[in-house]
């Protein structure tokens, strides 16, 4: 009895577990599973309760703040809300690249997913999925806190919210969110990436404070250059120096990093 062999135009049929195993995991998969690490582990768990925790005590002193006469407006408690996002939550973006080296769980990641740069790129996308469910959280804060406020203290708040606020909001804490993801893939260590997201910016911010660095400031330093962003109140020559800000504090760690995320060497133990 003869057997046929297949031709090379032939194709031989994959089997069903392995159909599609050529195109790689899916990359809305990986999104999933990194948001899936960011909130099952202890550490992911306790930041977001603590952000949970300081936008509700910040919204509260808000209430209870302030002159009996003095009416604290929607716009106020969103901006309110938005002060423990910007500095706890891009520890989220940190911790999601940098636990794989911190708690060596690369090489299985490495290994299910050798294309390293899908996997960068879905740390950074379940990161910003994170810094959009944070201005949920900060909008639903707002107006509840709004609403309590009118109620307690018998004035007559604002409920208007200019769109530039929203979107300056939306896109300052996925900018926020980005750079907590830059310096972890830059650092590639949980303690030190986070101290340098900490720490770096806030001592610019204190160099730029003298007379000698204002000029430099004023275009390097993202607390001022995303300030007016956050305010709805961009005009022409703000633009130009959040884009630089942006290039020196996002840019290049993010370049440098996803470089690095790429060949460094993987280690099981």
């Amino acid at each position: 009895m003869s057997v046929s062999t297949p031709t090379k135009e032939q194709k031989v049929p994959m089997p069903s577990r392995l159909d599609g195993a050529e195109s790689g995991i899916p990359f809305s998969r990986l999104i999933s599973l990194e948001l899936r690490k960011l909130t099952d582990t202890r550490a992911g768990r306790v930041l977001v309760l603590v952000v949970a925790a300081l936008v509700i005590a910040i919204g509260l002193i808000g209430v209870f703040s302030g002159k009996a006469d003095q009416d604290k407006n929607l716009t106020d408690f969103l901006g309110l809300a938005s002060l423990p996002l910007q500095m706890v939550l891009p520890l989220l973006g940190v911790l999601a690249v940098t636990s794989e080296w911190s708690q060596r769980t690369g090489l299985v990641t490495f290994t299910l997913e050798p294309r390293r740069a899908r996997v960068a790129y879905a740390k950074w996308t379940a990161a910003l999925v994170l810094g959009v469910a944070g201005v949920v959280l900060a909008l639903i804060s707002a107006v509840a806190f709004t609403g309590l406020a009118g109620a307690l203290r018998g004035g007559d708040p604002s409920w208007s919210l200019g769109w530039e606020v929203v979107l300056g909001v939306v896109v300052g804490q996925l900018l926020y969110m980005s750079i907590g993801v830059a310096f972890g893939m830059l650092i590639q260590n949980t303690p030190g990436a986070v101290v340098a997201f900490l720490i770096l910016p806030t001592l610019w911010s204190i160099l730029g404070s003298f007379s000698w660095s204002e000029s430099v400031a004023k275009w390097a330093d993202t607390n001022r250059t995303l300030s007016p962003l956050y305010d709805g109140s961009m005009h022409a020559d703000d633009w130009p120096k959040l884009i630089v800000s942006l290039l020196i504090w996002l840019a290049l760690p993010m370049a440098v990093g996803i470089w690095r995320m790429t060949h460094s060497e993987v280690k099981s133990a």
